[in-house]
């Protein structure tokens, strides 16, 4: 299964950092830019969380929560994330359940960067799904998208 952009966000519910269990829905009403990373202290993968991360207030400004996700555990998430003092959670999907609904596995189950942006309906209105995963989309994209999310 591979959602697209109009599509209905499939719904979830995982574990993040601090042991928080996070859901889609309960962030129904604002935006979500749902980043979908393929591990932790990886080195592509800390330079675009900590790009998100240095730029959290244009997400704020906009209304959109950040929300990333990887297939390593809780603990890992939060020794990551400790580390680089992300303010938005990482959520464990271990299974992969939620990055194959969402389309997001590669060739051999292996993830795929990918971002999407949700907007406050649970509709998805933007979608990026990275081949080779060697760059990640800039924040003022994500931003825009957000932004273009709200007039859809």
């Amino acid at each position: 299964m591979s959602v697209s952009n109009g599509d209905k966000a499939p719904e979830f519910t995982l574990v993040g950092t601090g042991g928080t269990t996070y859901s889609l829905a309960s962030y129904r009403g604002q935006a979500v830019v749902l980043v979908f990373y393929p591990g932790d202290d990886t080195p592509v993968c800390t330079k675009q969380l900590n790009s998100y991360n240095n730029d959290l207030a244009q997400f704020e400004q906009v209304g959109a929560q950040v929300l990333a996700i990887s297939a390593q555990d809780v603990a890992s998430h939060n020794k990551f994330s400790d580390k680089h003092g992300f303010q938005f959670p990482l959520l464990a999907d271990p299974d992969k359940a939620v990055a194959g609904l969402y389309g997001t596995l590669g060739p051999l189950g292996f993830p795929r960067r990918s971002v999407f942006v949700i907007d406050a309906q649970g509709m998805i209105r933007y979608v990026h799904r990275a081949i080779a995963g060697l760059t990640y989309r800039p924040v003022s994209e994500l931003v825009e998208a957000v932004r273009n999310a709200r007039g859809a």
